[in-house]
């Protein structure tokens, strides 16, 4: 299908169209963003511009290809075997690429979708029952008791802590982390997160990372993830992301190689040591590096909202045998609140800079 066109069997909040027009003119009854993206998906031009979200490097305007979207939607339907008629929920921002592709699935494969405001429990009052649906870790935390209203849900946009994992095991619904960027036009790959080979309280025993249809893996000189998606970019993409590489089409990620901290000539990456933290810490954190005369840079812990003091943390962190003594961090400060993204993840460079830390 083109994109001037959408599937028969598309619905939106349980209505059918029948022409672009139609559909354009109802959307903006339900909301501005829903409206203003399907008149950019029914215009003249071949792309969408979509902004990047933040995350790692300052937000900037990108042009991704119609057909490339399409392409991407016609894959998620496949790997997760969702069909014409497939009940969707859209609870996340249409601004972003994550809400955009949502609409874009439902369009080009005759998905019945419904669109609720994008609030931290989207489900709380929801009579309806889903086929398939995209949430932040934040919405599903926030939903767990509601969650047995949808079959499957992807979760992307940034970790699921340990307290989160052990909290969906056993949940009949098929939750999966989604691997992409804007630039990939979201998902590339996908890990299953509950009812797999998981130890509670211990060591994460997860599925590695595998592809969709049409996505070849390699590895660049840093042991960075070097995508091949030809259905989805024009060109190879290279990623800052450290990986595992198990195959071309299944991989670990490891962490940023940006974000490594060198602390006296041992490299540390803290995306690994955050997980082997999480099964201690319930409340948001990161570790970062900070300068320190004698080690060039020291590794330091940041944690939001804490009233435990640093002394009491600081114990149970060096009872964590599956640390090292170089991960245990040197100093603990507090932040009142971190500094977010537009797509409400930890913006850890403004955080660092502009917050004012106390012991």
């Amino acid at each position: 299908m083109s994109n001037s066109q959408f599937h028969i069997d598309f619905k939106l909040q349980g209505k059918s169209f029948n022409s672009k027009e139609e559909l354009i003119d109802y959307s903006k009854s339900i909301s501005p963003e829903v409206a203003s993206f399907l008149k950019d998906w029914f215009n003249d031009k071949l792309y969408i511009e979509v902004k990047t979200s933040g995350s790692t490097g300052t937000p900037k305007l990108i042009q991704l290809h119609k057909k490339h979207m399409i392409n991407s939607a016609k894959a998620t339907g496949e790997f997760f075997k969702l069909p014409e008629k497939t009940t969707a929920l859209l609870c996340m921002s249409p601004k972003f690429i994550a809400g955009k592709m949502m609409l874009v699935r439902a369009l080009v494969s005759g998905w019945e979708i419904d669109v609720v405001e994008p609030i931290s429990n989207p489900l709380k009052n929801s009579k309806k029952s889903y086929d398939f649906t995209a949430m932040v870790p934040m919405q599903l935390h926030n939903s767990i008791n509601e969650i047995h209203k949808i079959k499957k849900l992807i979760v992307g946009g940034g970790m699921v802590s340990k307290e989160l994992l052990d909290k969906i095991q056993n949940i009949d619904t098929e939750i999966f982390a989604t691997y992409g960027m804007t630039e990939t036009i979201t998902h590339i790959a996908v890990k299953r997160l509950n009812n797999v080979d998981y130890v509670i309280a211990s060591e994460t025993k997860q599925p590695h990372y595998i592809t969709l249809p049409n996505i070849k893996l390699s590895q660049d000189s840093r042991n960075c993830l070097v995508i091949d998606a030809p259905k989805v970019s024009t060109k190879n993409i290279i990623t800052n992301d450290l990986i595992e590489l198990f195959s071309e089409t299944e991989f670990k990620w490891l962490g940023r190689f940006d974000s490594i901290i060198n602390s006296g000539g041992i490299k540390l990456i803290p995306e690994q040591i955050e997980e082997k933290l999480s099964g201690i810490i319930t409340q948001r954190f990161f570790v970062t590096g900070i300068p320190d005369v004698v080690l060039g840079e020291k590794l330091v812990l940041i944690i939001e909202k804490n009233k435990i003091s640093a002394s009491d943390i600081l114990n149970e962190i060096k009872n964590l045998k599956t640390l090292s003594r170089f991960e245990v961090p040197k100093e603990i400060y507090f932040v009142t609140n971190f500094i977010e993204t537009p797509t409400q993840k930890i913006n850890r460079k403004k955080t660092i800079k502009c917050a004012k830390f106390f012991n």
